[in-house]
């Protein structure tokens, strides 16, 4: 130590012996970087997103729409329907047919669609005529898909639906929870679809 140096100075070194001495050698099978010629034909324009600069990417904005009214209620009420606990009687409304049972049992429900105002009128002037003539109808009452609830209601409980087919987003739902257990109480096959 110098005089009058405080040991936590020490003095700096100047010269070669500061500049760290030997050279260190390169590493060893390193590729050196060749220089990749630019293709004049191509050349590199970068966008500037800043103020005044090119327009900005199209961006996926669902998160932040102002969705429509009814959007939002269905997403609340589906998320509200997860949250809460279901009564049976309710919760039976989920288990609905699979899609190709389904899509078998519309085709059957074709076959069987109510004629039309056209056809009705068509078959009873038929059969009016016929009875002036003196002959028996040929024609008779079609078999055809009753719907509305106080009409199928009266079918089960005369035990004359042969099937019953109720739909899953009967809004309100309280028209329709006590079907299925009126159908069972009678015997009466039933099935729960989806959509109205």
């Amino acid at each position: 130590q110098q005089q009058g140096r405080s040991p936590h100075n020490p003095l700096v070194i100047m010269g070669k012996a500061a500049k760290g001495g030997k050279k260190l050698p390169s590493a060893p099978l390193a590729e050196k970087k060749k220089k990749v010629q630019k293709n004049p034909l191509f050349e590199k324009t970068p966008r500037n997103f800043r103020l005044g600069g090119d327009i900005q990417p199209k961006r996926d904005l669902t998160r932040f729409v102002r969705w429509p009214k009814y959007v939002r209620l269905q997403r609340m009420k589906k998320i509200m329907i997860m949250r809460l606990k279901m009564p049976p009687a309710i919760n039976q409304f989920n288990m609905t047919i699979d899609k190709n049972q389904a899509a078998t049992l519309l085709r059957l429900l074709k076959k069987y669609t109510p004629e039309t105002n056209e056809a009705k009128k068509n078959r009873l002037m038929e059969q009016a005529q016929a009875k002036k003539d003196g002959q028996e109808s040929k024609s008779k009452k079609p078999q055809v898909i009753k719907y509305g609830l106080n009409h199928v209601t009266t079918l089960i409980e005369q035990k004359a639906a042969k099937l019953v087919v109720i739909a899953h987003d009967v809004e309100p739902i309280e028209t329709v929870c006590w079907l299925p257990a009126l159908c069972r109480k009678k015997d009466v096959p039933y099935c729960i679809i989806k959509g109205k």
